[in-house]
Parts: structure tokens; sequence; C-alpha cells
């Protein structure tokens, strides 16, 4: 499908179509659907896949996007596989739910099955993004990143600060560090400070830390005391350094704010703020989506809203990679199934050690109800 404008990126490129070939599948693809991402319609033609319209795209028994696409004119049955971002868009899943549609959403897989992360959308965009975040820090601050030796004089090396250190935080960190950078990183994980010192970071710790994970490995959410506490201190290590990179996300929810305007106030002039979250709310108080701004004080805020998108190229190979290996899973001695015993479509099992209460795995709705196992999602959608 053609996404929506904003979205660089195709979900599936057509390296992918060979596989899906010979999983039995006939693909059709919207005309201009890989244009942005440098992929053409003739390059899809080369791999025997046919170039259509819209209406032909929507009319398959499998519809693949990135966006939730247009359901209205869905026929009965229709498994539509997207990334839906359910929590916060629970009408998308109504109205699936009332076209008797099986909505299949990409950024509910449960990440800690081994199986599931060949088809990690979160994880494989999580990490160009936080690779781009870190060029573009360098590219807005004005001085240069590494240590440099000249015969006028030393320059010392930018300082860089990431706060968080998922899957894009660690890519950040990493990417700092082949900069040149000295590298400073947080999170309300204690687990994490192995991780970040492994790519080269230094671990901001935090009075009282306890390990704020989840059973599927997200972020919990976190008392006001101790987000005060986590963004006074990291905060105080961020005040002279020269790149900040926010990276806070909690699923389903809006971000965190992790760096107030107070903070801001306090940073040096010329430093840059590299908010990774502006499309869900952002992590800075004074991040603008999609805008940078730059405060009294000379620093700059870039709330840049698809920092994967910014990389349309790779970014739709692997997204195309995850959902090729996903589509696998649907296909059963050439016929097109749910199996309902998949945890990936459902979740773990209860007493299972990946089991987590309320939520189940990718598959949202199905013949026109939820699936039981997504408790939490149907309290959202009422």
């Amino acid at each position: 499908m053609k996404e929506p404008e904003g979205e660089n990126r195709v979900s599936i490129v057509p390296s992918s179509l060979k596989k899906l070939k010979k999983m039995g599948f006939k693909v059709v693809v919207e005309t201009g659907a890989g244009t942005i991402s440098h992929n053409s319609d003739g390059d899809y033609e080369t791999f025997g896949c046919t170039v259509s319209s819209r209406d032909d795209a929507l009319s398959c028994d499998i519809v693949v996007s990135i966006s939730m696409p247009d359901i209205s004119n869905a026929k009965e049955g229709q498994i539509v596989v997207c990334v839906a971002d359910p929590f916060r868009n629970p009408e998308r899943v109504k109205e699936s739910v009332d076209a008797g549609i099986t909505l299949i959403s990409m950024d509910m897989i449960p990440r800690r099955l081994s199986r599931a992360q060949a088809m990690d959308v979160n994880s494989s965009q999580d990490n160009l993004a936080g690779y781009k975040a870190v060029l573009i820090g360098a590219a807005h601050v004005p001085r240069g990143i590494p240590m440099m030796t000249t015969s006028a004089g030393t320059v010392r090396p930018s300082k860089f600060v990431i706060m968080g250190s998922g899957v894009a935080g660690l890519q950040a960190i990493a990417t700092a560090k082949r900069l040149g950078a000295v590298v400073y990183a947080s999170d309300v994980r204690r687990s994490a400070a192995e991780q970040i010192e492994s790519v080269g970071g230094r671990f901001i710790e935090v009075d009282g830390m306890d390990d704020f994970e989840d059973e599927s490995g997200y972020a919990k959410p976190l008392t006001p005391e101790f987000i005060q506490k986590v963004n006074e201190t990291v905060c105080e290590v961020a005040s002279d350094a020269d790149v900040i990179v926010t990276t806070a996300r909690i699923f389903g929810r809006p971000a965190p704010i992790t760096v107030p305007s107070s903070a801001i106030s306090k940073f040096k002039p010329g430093s840059v703020v590299v908010d990774m979250n502006a499309d869900v709310g952002g992590n800075c108080e004074l991040t603008v989506p999609g805008e940078i701004v730059t405060t009294e004080n000379g620093v700059s805020i870039v709330g840049t809203k698809n920092l994967a998108g910014e990389l349309a190229t790779t970014a739709s190979m692997l997204f195309s990679n995850n959902m090729t290996t996903f589509l696998s899973t649907l296909v059963n001695d050439g016929e097109i199934r749910i199996d309902m015993d998949d945890a990936i479509l459902v979740g773990a099992p209860e007493g299972d050690d990946f089991y987590v209460a309320g939520m189940g795995g990718v598959l949202l709705c199905h013949a026109g109800e939820i699936h039981p196992k997504q408790t939490r999602l149907s309290e959202v959608v009422g």
C-alpha cells in the first residue's frame, strides 16, 4: 500500500517478493507505493508483482501496510496487517470489529519470544531511529564531535547524553561513541547499566533506582516523585552537554516528560535536544512536533516525527523482512489460516514464562470480536 503523506517507508520491498511467491502469495502493489523509498514500480514488476490501483490492492485477502489503511470498503474475513497502535487509536479496533476483519498489529509483537525477534518491527525501526537521532544532533550542534589535535590547538570531544537505553538508546550511544563523543546515558532499568557500558557509554545512576521494567520488556510508568528525581539527576549531567537525545517511550501511552522547560533554561547555548518521541507528545516540554525550535538561551530542540522514515530505503528493507517472516506464519500447506495456538498471534499461555496478563499477541480482533486475551485492549475500546 502507498502510505499517507509524511510516511516515506513502504511495508514490502521488491527483494521480499521472491520469498512471498515461494509461500504461494500473489502480490499486488499499489502504483507508486515504493517511490519515495526508492523502490520503483518497475522494480516490483521485475520480481513478478502486479502493480495496480489502490482499490485492487485493498481488495486482496491480506492487506499489508505500515499505517492503518482505509477499511471502509473492507470485505468480511479480510486480514489487515499493519502498525495499528491500538491503545492510542482504539477507534481503529472498533471499526475492524464492526467490519468483521482480522486486524493484526505488528507493534504488539511479543518481543521476548525468541521466534518473534525476526518479526519485531519495533526493534528494527527503533534501531534506525536511534542512529538517525544522533546524526541529526551532530549535524545541528555548532562544534566538532571527536577530539582533534591540530597545529591550532586541541579540540575536546563533544559530550552526548542519551536518555534511555532501549533499542533506540543503545544504538544512539554506540553511534555517538563511533563519532568520537564522550557519551553518558541513563535508564530506569538497573539492568541497563551493563548494556550501556558495553557499547561505550557511562551510566548515570539515580539514587533509589529500582528496576522499572514490565513483563514484556518495556519500561513501566514511573511515580511522579521518581520521575522528578530522574529528571533532576540526568538533566544536571546534561546541563553542559552538546547533544541530548531523549528516547523514553511507554507503550500505548503519551511520552513522559523527561526534559522540563526549567532544565532547558540551564542547558548551554548551542546545545541540541533531539526528541525521539515528538510523534507521541515528546519527552521535552518545549518540543514542537515536526519542527526545530530555538529557545531564548540558544538551545535547539528537534521534533522530527518519523526518524526511521528519514532512512526510508533501509527502514523499508528491514520492515519488509520483519513482515515477510511474519507472513510465513499465516501460511500452512499453501492455505492462509489463523492459528489460534500460535503465541506470536495470541500471546503466551497462562503460566508460561512469557505470559503477560491482559495482553495477547499481534492478533487484535477476528470474526467480529476482540481476541479474548486482549483484555486490556477491550477495556480501552469499550
